[in-house]
């Protein structure tokens, strides 16, 4: 973390046996229940990168934010998740809903603009970023979540956006997939066919056996 001032750089976090896991994957492939099921069987803290009360303005930054702006907002967003998740790893597991790739591949796909432009805008702060042991990739199909989205009851600005414009959904299932091939410490679960409980148990024996 040299390239960065010493006054924005965190704390040496302290050496610790905790484990952070990341879940990622489509808005409506399960992430939510699986954190809850996570942070449950290890135990460990759960949080959401883009937290209460940011997550509220989302809406509005999407629809009034410039591509730039848009990105600092997730960036905030990010960088905080990552300072809480520091603070809580040295004594509790942390299990995050969204991380790193959530912000790169949705801001991506939203706004056209190719995986390695936005890469090279937030390189300077990778650096602050909590690395998770383990991120776990839920695939599911465009199909099958436009029929999940479509039965939601309260959907998000953000999901209406993509059930509405398929050709985004199905390039944001593709970056999911393209991420989980380049990352060394991750797990895809396609949960396709799948019920909550199957993928939980599936995850939950990834998250253990990465621990051996």
């Amino acid at each position: 973390m040299t390239h960065l001032p010493s006054a924005y750089r965190p704390d040496d976090q302290a050496p610790h046996s905790r484990r952070f896991v990341a879940v990622e994957g489509v808005s409506g492939c399960g992430k939510t229940t699986l954190v809850r099921h996570l942070g449950a069987e290890l135990p460990a803290a759960t949080l959401h990168t883009i937290p209460q009360p940011l997550s509220k303005l989302s809406g509005w930054v999407n629809g009034h934010c410039l591509p730039l702006p848009q990105l600092a907002f997730y960036l905030t967003g990010l960088l905080h998740a990552s300072d809480s998740i520091r603070a809580y790893l040295p004594r509790r597991h942390v299990v995050a809903d969204r991380y790193a790739t959530s912000v790169i591949a949705n801001h991506a796909a939203v706004n056209g603009i190719e995986v390695r432009k936005v890469q090279e805008m937030l390189h300077p702060f990778t650096p602050y970023l909590v690395r998770p042991g383990i991120t776990l990739y839920l695939h599911t199909s465009a199909s099958e979540l436009r029929r999940r989205m479509a039965d939601k009851p309260d959907l998000s600005p953000s999901d209406r956006h993509l059930l509405d414009n398929p050709q985004v959904l199905t390039r944001l299932v593709s970056l999911y997939v393209q991420f989980a091939e380049d990352d060394p410490n991750a797990v895809g679960i396609v949960t396709d066919g799948m019920t909550i409980a199957e993928v939980a148990d599936t995850a939950w024996l990834a998250v253990k056996e990465r621990a051996c």
